[in-house]
């Protein structure tokens, strides 16, 4: 497992420098800035950078659910021979332009900086935020003879063991360490929180059936951050707050969402009812209408015109 653990740090160590270089830099440079804070600007800079991204994501969600009703069609037509039916929608999908996975790129593109952050806060980021105290503390040169700070040592301790309030941000003693007691227990609330309300701005204009789904997701993670740095979850609702706003604007700028297709029964946009033709003008007593399936339509009777007074009134 530690072997596992380690090539996925080797094989994210490009971005771990990137992003470490990018904290330190606002740290650095930015007055009155906390290393809490800087993990929130860093996410507010990543989110700027994928803005593009999320735009397309929404289009292709919108035109998805504009046809939905003929690509429900075609599934229905082809229920019986899966293959064809998956051929005949990717080829739906291609004639209207539609990527069905560019409704998942938002999500992917964060995994790596999401991975590239748990290491971060679990090594480099220490000896940024307290390195000189953790040399000392395990004697390490110049404060001993150890060449280098063990990983699994430095894995292990957090900046707040060797350097009080070091890395301190809000209520969080230690953002690169687990969250305990209340600490934890506020956090998670905020994450979960924070990550209902941005999907259910995301999926507004969702099926309700995975709308649900992706409403129960929050509760799954829950399971698996409180494991982490507390520096993650600063980052994933920081993440789910700049979600809720940026779906909210560009939702004003987009519009509304566009409505299904009248043609639900058609993938290729048309109706399947045939058109009333209407009835022949001349028909007359024992004739029959065009289009009324053969049956005779009695004449109307004539109206009667009243008879008008002489008196004006």
């Amino acid at each position: 497992m530690l072997i596992f653990a380690n090539v996925i740090q080797d094989a994210f160590s490009p971005l771990i420098s990137l992003f470490e270089s990018i904290l330190v830099f606002i740290h650095d440079h930015l007055p009155l800035t906390s290393w809490g804070l800087a993990i929130v600007l860093l996410t507010v800079v990543i989110r700027a950078v994928l803005v593009p991204v999320t735009f397309r994501q929404l289009k292709s969600m919108q035109e998805m659910q504009r046809l939905a009703p003929q690509i429900n069609a075609l599934k229905e037509k082809y229920k019986d021979d899966k293959q064809r039916q998956q051929q005949e929608i990717m080829k739906f999908y291609q004639q209207n332009k539609i990527n069905p996975l560019a409704s998942c790129l938002p999500l992917l593109l964060q995994l790596p900086v999401f991975i590239s952050l748990f290491y971060m806060l679990r090594t480099d980021l220490k000896l940024d935020i307290c390195g000189r105290q953790l040399k000392q503390h395990f004697h390490v040169f110049p404060y001993g003879p150890l060449p280098h700070i063990p990983e699994k040592a430095l894995s292990a301790t957090g900046c707040n063991q060797v350097a009080p309030g070091s890395a301190k941000f809000l209520f969080i003693p230690d953002i690169t360490s687990k969250a305990t007691g209340v600490t934890l227990v506020a956090l998670l609330l905020l994450y979960v929180a924070s990550q209902l309300g941005s999907t259910m701005v995301a999926t507004a204009t969702a099926d309700p059936n995975q709308r649900r789904l992706m409403l129960l997701l929050p509760l799954v993670f829950v399971v698996i951050l409180f494991r982490y740095p507390a520096g993650l979850l600063v980052y994933w609702i920081t993440t789910n707050l700049w979600t809720i706003g940026q779906q909210l604007l560009i939702r004003r700028h987009m519009g509304p969402p566009a409505q299904p297709d009248a043609a639900r029964g058609s993938p290729n946009g048309r109706s399947h009812r045939r058109p009333v033709k209407p009835a022949l003008a001349g028909a007359g007593v024992g004739g029959t209408a065009a289009g009324d399936g053969g049956g005779s339509i009695p004449p109307r009777p004539p109206r009667k015109k009243k008879k008008r007074s002489g008196r004006r009134r």
